[in-house]
């Protein structure tokens, strides 16, 4: 199965990326070029838009041929956008009416910039879990004029269950205690990633994918080979076909050479 593959696709934060290290690890920055050497593509795979994913510092280790941003809402190759999927616009100013009813932190997603419409402590300890950056502040207006891709609700479930119910063209996908991923029913990074197929004429069977949050699982469903960090969460290891070792245990690179994709 490993022969056939052609495309490796990462999550980045804690599969990657590691937090612990505020770095991806040496041994994944070698196993990542040493794909590339071999005609291996790799795309980086993210909650965030491209323009944040700059901003993390993973772009200073290793050079993608890719990326699929937003939870599957955008592929990109070569710096050009060839999907888009964005939220419905009646389904974000109905977000937008909770964020303000039961005043939690909303981050609005769009192609390059990102806004939040205002930061508590659940907000603050996210951020500073994660090592990310606080998108610009903004008052979101009743209805907002301009293309979402994906929001993030900095709540806990009982105030996601109060809302989700209202979002019937949406679905969710918890990375935090504090905070959720909304995104279009039907989009999700597999969505992403068979752009990124058709655009090659590659098949499913051509990818590896690997993660560790929920977000990841439909990839990993996806995806000919599957791997889960060995820090991931228990729900991501139960879709997995194989696990590898923790991310700051040279997981990374591990995976990629028990499936002799590299030395």
């Amino acid at each position: 199965m490993s022969q056939n593959i052609k495309l490796v696709v990462t999550d980045i934060d804690q599969t990657l990326f590691s937090h612990k290290q505020k770095k991806v690890p040496l041994s994944a920055v070698k196993a990542f070029k040493a794909l590339q050497d071999n005609g291996i593509k790799v795309f980086l795979a993210s909650g965030r838009n491209r323009y944040l994913i700059g901003k993390i510092g993973v772009l200073d280790y290793v050079k993608p041929d890719g990326f699929i941003t937003m939870n599957g809402a955008n592929a990109i190759i070569d710096g050009k956008i060839i999907y888009r999927y964005p939220l419905p616009e009646n389904e974000v100013d109905m977000l937008i009416k909770f964020s303000k009813r039961l005043k939690f932190g909303l981050t609005l997603i769009e192609e390059n910039e990102g806004h939040i419409n205002y930061a508590d402590e659940r907000v603050i300890q996210a951020h500073e879990k994660y090592g990310t950056r606080f998108p610009q502040p903004r008052t979101f207006p009743d209805h907002y004029d301009r293309t979402v891709y994906q929001a993030i609700a900095f709540c806990d479930e009982l105030d996601e269950s109060l809302f989700l119910p209202h979002l019937s063209l949406c679905k969710s996908a918890r990375w935090d205690t504090y905070a959720v991923d909304i995104m279009p029913k039907d989009s999700d990074k597999a969505k992403g990633i068979l752009a990124v197929l058709e655009h090659f004429g590659w098949l499913p069977e051509n990818v590896l994918a690997l993660g560790d949050n929920p977000n990841d699982i439909e990839m990993l469903n996806f995806a000919g080979i599957s791997i889960a960090m060995g820090n991931a969460r228990p729900e991501v290891k139960a879709e997995a076909d194989y696990i590898t070792d923790d991310i700051d245990e040279d997981g990374w690179a591990n995976a990629m050479k028990h499936f002799g994709l590299i030395k």
